[in-house]
């Protein structure tokens, strides 16, 4: 039984098309390829967006992912040769695809918990490189892609509430239970818009954030910008940039707690010294958070630092998913960073341009994690400007604009 009403699923349907044509450079044409990925559980949600995409002329191909067992097995029990292998087609069929939703509906978040953290890696790294072909795709404006979430049991039980609740509260957070949800989608993609403009111009130089159990400051670096509602992702109401990973200096301190892999990471502590974090403590899951912090040079630097504005967004308590989490408005708003890689959306220049050598200059991380860990603490933000002049640009949980 759906936990989201039919009105809801078709609302919810035509807000993911939007956002995937929201994040492609070029206008979708009738006959495109759209790849639908999808967890058994959100198969009401997935046939929705199948009937849009054939409502809107386009050809959707279906493709349900591995169940937690499977992963368990996939990275438990596979031989080395197993674990890297890449089913054949793929690259023919990335190729061809000019689009690609992706339904998250886990029905465990514990399922990893045993798995040894290295195997999961080894095949997430031969994972991402068949994802290599629609990266690049995306980089070239070609690809439009979306990542959405359904209510799960499990996600319901690990953010303490009622299946009914978390659908609600979900529901809510896309903007599904507004009029005309699509429209309030454009209408937040403005807002966000016109704040990333003001923020893009000040010229800020450095940013010092400062709260409770926090000092961190940045530099935002050569030819960046923040970015809005890309339609990457829904909800999203962040606004985000690739700092200068080598610029990022002091203490981050992530006090919402962030569950990947089957482990929480609960109160973590980053102490950054010329851009590497050089000391890494939790109250729980600790070893394994510093463990990932070794999966490659980049994985112990920042890839992303991000705001949200408590007035925009419709996140408001855990949610126990980073797609909710990092979105988080409530009374204090957040602010995160992401240890690992640097999204190329943050780019001020053409897309061409950000050859993997220029993103070295620039300071853009590398790396094949991309981990957020939000702080929900109340703080204030300071923009060092060009010319020496200092401006508070968030305090209380919103925009000074």
């Amino acid at each position: 039984m759906p936990h989201l009403s039919p009105d809801q699923l078709a609302a919810y349907a035509e807000v993911l098309l939007w956002a995937m044509r929201s994040s492609r450079a070029v206008p979708f044409k009738h006959g495109d390829l759209v790849l639908v990925r999808y967890d058994a559980a959100a198969l009401p949600l997935a046939e929705a967006v199948y009937a849009a995409l054939i409502e809107a002329h386009l050809h959707p191909v279906a493709s349900a992912m591995p169940t937690s067992a499977m992963q368990a097995q996939h990275y438990g029990n596979s031989s080395f040769g197993q674990l890297t292998f890449i089913p054949p087609g793929l690259d023919e069929l990335f190729r061809a695809t000019a689009g690609c939703i992706t339904i998250l509906a886990p029905d465990s978040l514990t399922a990893l918990s045993d798995i040894d953290p290295r195997s999961i890696a080894q095949g997430e790294l031969a994972e991402a490189r068949t994802q290599q072909v629609l990266a690049h795709r995306r980089r070239l404006g070609l690809l439009g892609a979306t990542v959405c979430l359904y209510p799960t049991e499990a996600l319901a039980q690990a953010s303490g509430m009622a299946l009914d609740e978390y659908a609600e509260r979900l529901a809510r957070a896309c903007l599904l239970l507004m009029p005309e949800p699509v429209a309030q989608w454009r209408r937040v993609q403005k807002e966000l818009g016109d704040i990333a403009a003001w923020l893009n111009g000040l010229n800020i130089q450095r940013l010092h954030v400062q709260s409770e159990h926090m000092d961190l400051t940045l530099a935002p670096g050569e030819s960046r910008r923040f970015v809005g509602v890309t339609g990457s992702n829904v909800p999203g109401f962040e606004l985000y940039l690739a700092p200068d990973w080598r610029t990022v200096s002091g203490v981050y301190y992530a006090d919402q707690p962030s569950i990947r892999w089957g482990r929480l990471v609960s109160r973590a502590r980053l102490e950054f010294h010329d851009g590497v974090a050089v000391e890494a403590t939790a109250d729980a899951g600790g070893t394994f958070l510093t463990g990932r912090m070794t999966a490659d040079p980049g994985a112990r630097r920042v890839g992303e630092f991000s705001l949200t504005d408590k007035r925009v967004s419709k996140v408001e308590r855990f949610m126990a998913h980073t797609l909710l989490d990092e979105n988080h408005g409530g009374t204090t708003g957040n602010c995160h960073i992401a240890l690992g890689g640097a999204s190329a959306a943050s780019f001020a220049g053409p897309a061409d341009e950000l050859t993997p050598e220029r993103e070295d200059s620039l300071g853009f991380n590398s790396s094949t994690l991309h981990w957020d860990l939000v702080n929900i603490e109340e703080k204030r933000v300071t923009a060092w400007l060009a010319g020496g002049g200092r401006r508070t640009i968030y305090e209380n949980g919103q925009f000074l604009v």
